[in-house]
């Protein structure tokens, strides 16, 4: 696998810390009119290709979708191509269902 994993919560802990995260999702437009991740760019994965130019090449890509099959074919990609790149396990289904509750 030429990508490395990592959970919702690790995530959020990095936020929590003040680190950047640059998190790439490439749902479709649509759903993420449903849900948004709290960060991150929108660039579905049948533009991916021509728009890397938006994405940093000194950064790691935290990669999302729904579930994570999208993105698991984009962070390959990315891997691939010089970038650094995570899948998001479990995508915007894992991060919902993990993210605490607010008062």
């Amino acid at each position: 696998m030429p990508y490395s994993e990592v959970a919702p919560d690790e995530i959020r802990a990095r936020l929590s810390r003040g680190e950047d995260v640059f998190l790439l999702d490439v749902r479709e437009p649509s759903e993420v009119e449903e849900w948004a991740y709290p960060i991150g760019i929108n660039i579905p994965l049948g533009q991916l290709g021509d728009r890397l130019g938006e994405l940093p090449q000194d950064a790691t890509v935290v990669v999302a979708c729904h579930s994570g099959g999208r993105s698991a074919k984009a962070a390959t990609a990315l891997s691939e191509a010089g970038w650094t790149a995570e899948n998001l396990t479990g995508g915007a289904v894992a991060w919902a269902a993990t993210e605490p509750e607010t008062a």
